[in-house]
C-alpha cells in the first residue's frame, strides 16, 4: 500500500515508530549487524464485532469489521545461522512500554514476566514462523518499534492488531519462506493463495494467543484483522474458516455505526473467560451424550436441541444458559448479514439489541428464538443460580446501551468483544450521530463520574506492508 493513501492516524504510526526504533536501537547511527538490511513496515488494524459474540470457540458464526485504529511494526531483521557466532536477538520495544525486551527466537522461549506481558503477544507470533525456516540452525535476528492507536483493554482487539502486524512483518523477512511449512489437512505441502495466506495467519497468530499467551480466544479477532475488507463487514463461519463479505444497502437516511468506549478496561486472560469457554465445553459434552451424538460444537445444537435438554434436565443453570446464548447467537449473527445486504436497518437493530440482552441476562423474552415454556423453565433455573457469577456485561456498559437504545435516530445497540468492560457499538442514522455522541459522554461522566470516548467508524482494510 503506497504510503500517500495511508489514513492520517497510520501516517503518524509509522512517524512514531521510525522515531522510537532510531532512539532504541541506532547508537552513532548505526544499528548492529542489521545496518545493511532494509527496512520492513507492516500494519494491522482492531477490530469491532457486529453481532456473533462467544460463538467463534465454539464453531459459529461472527460478523465483525475491521476499524480504522491499528498498530505498527517498524524495523529490520533477517534470518541467520546459529552457528555462525552472531548473538542471534531479537529486540522489541513498543511506544506504550519504554523498556526494550530482548530474547533468542528459539523453540524453548518461555513467556515473559508480568512486567513484559506485552512482549509475549510479539515472541508467540515469531515461534508459529519459526517452522518455516529450513532446520534449527536458522533463526531470526529483529529490531523492530511498535507503536499502536487501538486502546488497550477496550474490546477493539488491540492483542489480535499486534500479533497480526507482528505476523505481516515476519512475512517480509521471510519472504518466499514465508508459509514454506504449511501442510494441508492431508499432512501434503502446499503453495497458498493470497486468500488462504490470511487465513493461515490468523490461524497462527489465535495459536500464538491460546499456546504462549494464555488466552483460549477463538480466531475471530486474528481472522478479520487478517482479511477485513474496505467497506464490508465478514459474516465468518468459524468452523469451515469460509467467510463472505457483507456490503451494508444504500440507502437514505444512511446508517453509521458509533463505537463508544467504556473505559472499563478487560483482561481476557484474567477474566471469566477462560471460564465461559470451559462452560461451554461442558454444556457440548453433555448435549453430545444425551441428546444429539452429532453435536460435536455448540455451533451444531438447535432450539430445539436446547428445548429437549431443558426440559429432560440434561442442561441445567449455568450450562443451560451458555449453551442457550450461543445457539441463539448464531442464529441473529446469520439474520443480521442479510438484514444488512436488504437494508433493514430496524432488523439489524432488533437482533443487536436482543444479542445485548442474551449477553447481559443470557435469555430473550420476546424473540422467535426461545418458545414461552423454554422461557419460563429458564426463569426457574435463574432464580436458583448466581447472577454476579456469570454476568459477561457491566453497569457502566449497560448504561451506556441502554442510552443508546432511547435515543432518537438509533436502531440497536449491543455490546461488543468479549466483555467484562469495553466496548458498545450503536447502529444510528448519520444525521444523529453527532448529537449520540455527546448525549453519551455528557450522560455517562453524569451517571459514573467516568468519561468515555466515542468515534464513527466503518469497515477497513485489512493488514498489509507499507511501501515507505
Amino acid at each position: 500500500m503506497p504510503s500517500q493513501r495511508l489514513p492520517s492516524n497510520i501516517q503518524a504510526l509509522v512517524q512514531e515508530a521510525k522515531t522510537l526504533y532510531e532512539m532504541s536501537f541506532l547508537d552513532g547511527g548505526e544499528d548492529n549487524d542489521l545496518a545493511n538490511e532494509p527496512f520492513h513496515v507492516s500494519t494491522a488494524p482492531g477490530r469491532v464485532n457486529l453481532i456473533g459474540e462467544h460463538t467463534d470457540y465454539t464453531g459459529g458464526y461472527v460478523l465483525p469489521l475491521a476499524i480504522g485504529y491499528g498498530t505498527v511494526c517498524y524495523g529490520r531483521g533477517r534470518v541467520v545461522k546459529t552457528t555462525a557466532g552472531i548473538k542471534c536477538a531479537c529486540r522489541i520495544v513498543s511506544s506504550q512500554h519504554a523498556k526494550v525486551v530482548e530474547f533468542e527466537a528459539k523453540l524453548s522461549l518461555l513467556p515473559s514476566d508480568s512486567e513484559n506481558k506485552w512482549a509475549n503477544y510479539v515472541q508467540g507470533v515469531i515461534l508459529q514462523y519459526l517452522p518455516d525456516l529450513a532446520n534449527e540452525e536458522e533463526t531470526l535476528q529483529l529490531d523492530v518499534a511498535i507503536a499502536g492507536d487501538v486502546p488497550l483493554g477496550s474490546g477493539l482487539s488491540s492483542s489480535a492488531s499486534l500479533e497480526v502486524a507482528t505476523a505481516v512483518f515476519l512475512e517480509s523477512i521471510l519472504s518466499d519462506r514465508g508459509f514454506s511449512s504449511y501442510r494441508t489437512k492431508a499432512g501434503k505441502k502446499s503453495g497458498l493463495g493470497d486468500k488462504e495466506r490470511k487465513i493461515e495467519r490468523a490461524l497462527r497468530c489465535q495459536r500464538a494467543e491460546n499456546t504462549f499467551c494464555g488466552v483460549p480466544c477463538g480466531v475471530m479477532d486474528q481472522f478479520v484483522s487478517s482479511a477485513g475488507c474496505h467497506d464490508k463487514v465478514l459474516l465468518i463461519d468459524c468452523r469451515s474458516l469460509d467467510f463472505r463479505e457483507v456490503s451494508m444497502a444504500v440507502s437514505s437516511p444512511k446508517p453509521v455505526l458509533v463505537i463508544t468506549n467504556s473505559n472499563v478496561k478487560h483482561d481476557l486472560g484474567g477474566s471469566e473467560y477462560p471460564v465461559r469457554v470451559k462452560q461451554c465445553k461442558e454444556a457440548t459434552e453433555i448435549l453430545q451424550s444425551k441428546i444429539n451424538s452429532g453435536i460435536v460444537s455448540l455451533r451444531d445444537a438447535t432450539v430445539r436441541d436446547i428445548e429437549e435438554a431443558t426440559t429432560s434436565g440434561a442442561l441445567k443453570g449455568v450450562l443451560l444458559q451458555r449453551a442457550r446464548h450461543v445457539v441463539s447467537e448464531n442464529q441473529r449473527t446469520e439474520d443480521t448479514a442479510d438484514a444488512l445486504e436488504k437494508g433493514d436497518w430496524a432488523l439489524v437493530g432488533k437482533l443487536m439489541n436482543l444479542s445485548h440482552e442474551s449477553m447481559r441476562n443470557d435469555y430473550e423474552v420476546s424473540t422467535g428464538y426461545a418458545s414461552l415454556s423454554w422461557y419460563l423453565i429458564f426463569i426457574s433455573a435463574l432464580r436458583k443460580s448466581d447472577l454476579n457469577s456469570m454476568k459477561v456485561s457491566c453497569k457502566e456498559i449497560d448504561f451506556l446501551v441502554d442510552l443508546a437504545q432511547k435515543f432518537e435516530g438509533v436502531y440497536g445497540s449491543r455490546l461488543t468483544g468479549g466483555g467484562f468492560g469495553g466496548c458498545t457499538v450503536t447502529l444510528v442514522d448519520e444525521g444523529s450521530a453527532e448529537k449520540l455522541q455527546n448525549h453519551l459522554k455528557e450522560a455517562y461522566e453524569k451517571h459514573t463520574g467516568m468519561t468515555c470516548n466515542c468515534f464513527v467508524t466503518s469497515p477497513a482494510n485489512g493488514a498489509c506492508l507499507i511501501t515507505l
